[in-house]
């Protein structure tokens, strides 16, 4: 009743799983990605359910396309009430002692990305006094993880990030969550799943994640 919800790399995984679950307790959802094929495929799974899903293309390293997109999105859909903000990579590992550029790639989609989108929809919902956004971080980002230096320093830029931002968002009437998963069974993972304690399911992960947008 009051908005649409908005999930950015939904084309897949946690995305796609946790837009299908808004949407079957009645959301609109917008989902944005770059593949506009993959989405639409996900979009067509929630035919039947109580809400629905409209896909989006959009570029999490264009933080302009990013901005025209929130409004194309709540011009055609409604204000945005909830957005979770999921698109991340996993660079793999490419046998380098120091992967810089590794780094730089999962900085760039995770941390700035993040940013970029995040800066595009607090704008309106900051005018409305009023918004929910909730940011896919990491258990990871707790810890240094041998073979995932560059996933895990991009997650603990993404938490460290939400926690110095969210008093200031607060004052505007904005609610500001981090969602830190430990491993879900994601094409993220890359079928690799040994030595994964406590793997979960993408569907039982989007129950829990869109349990919590109901808390403070």
């Amino acid at each position: 009743r009051d908005g649409v919800a908005w999930v950015t790399g939904a084309a897949s995984g946690i995305g796609a799983a946790v837009a299908l679950e808004l949407a079957r307790q009645g959301w609109t959802v917008a989902i944005t990605a770059r593949r506009l094929d993959r989405l639409e495929a996900v979009a067509r799974q929630a035919e039947g359910l109580a809400g629905r899903i409209v896909a989006h293309v959009g570029d999490v390293t264009d933080a302009e396309g990013q901005r025209r997109l929130v409004e194309t999105i709540e011009t055609v859909h409604g204000p945005i009430a909830l957005a979770f903000l999921n698109a991340g990579i996993a660079p793999p590992r490419s046998g380098a002692l120091v992967d810089a550029a590794g780094l730089a790639a999962a900085v760039e989609i995770n941390l700035l990305g993040t940013a970029r989108s995040l800066a595009a929809v607090c704008a309106p919902m900051a005018e409305r006094k009023r918004g929910r956004i909730a940011v896919n971080a990491s258990l990871a980002g707790y810890g240094g993880r041998p073979g995932a230096a560059a996933y895990g320093a991009s997650k603990a830029g993404l938490i460290n990030f939400c926690e110095a931002l969210q008093p200031d968002l607060a004052r505007q009437g904005l609610v500001l969550q981090v969602v830190n998963p430990g491993y879900v069974e994601t094409p993220l993972l890359g079928g690799r799943h040994g030595g994964r304690p406590f793997l979960m399911p993408a569907g039982e992960a989007a129950r829990r994640i869109v349990a919590g947008f109901g808390s403070d």
